[in-house]
């Protein structure tokens, strides 16, 4: 019999976006203010957006707002790449660092798919 997950703290992605948001503000605190008040500030908005939607999502009453508001995580996953682009186009981020994002970016974006798909499944969710 499968666990049942009692807290948005328990899901796998849900971890995978707390570390990547906690990466990118690690990465853009070190940056310089003007690059740290434009871009930076998009970028770590983002990112945490990834795991307060899970979060928010997974404290709703009905299976269908959870799906709606991880629909919203994976939007900001991928506005989150995009910033991620512009930062790199910007030499903002060293290779090590895109490298270790990129790694993040590419096991979180499946996890999420799989945990909107599995919502409503069961009564767990």
């Amino acid at each position: 019999m499968k666990k049942r997950i009692e807290s948005f703290e328990d899901l796998h992605v849900y971890k995978l976006a707390e570390d990547l948001g906690d990466r990118i503000w690690d990465i853009v605190s070190g940056w310089s203010s003007f690059p740290k008040n434009t871009i930076g500030y998009q970028l770590v908005k983002s990112a945490d957006s990834i795991g307060a939607n899970i979060a928010e999502g997974f404290g709703r009453f009905h299976f269908a707002e959870n799906r709606q508001f991880t629909r919203i995580s994976r939007g900001s996953l991928y506005e989150t790449r995009h910033w991620l682009r512009r930062a790199y186009k910007r030499a903002l981020l060293k290779q090590e660092e895109v490298k270790e994002l990129r790694d993040l970016m590419d096991e979180l974006a499946p996890r999420l798919n799989a945990y909107i798909k599995s919502i409503g499944k069961t009564n767990d969710q």
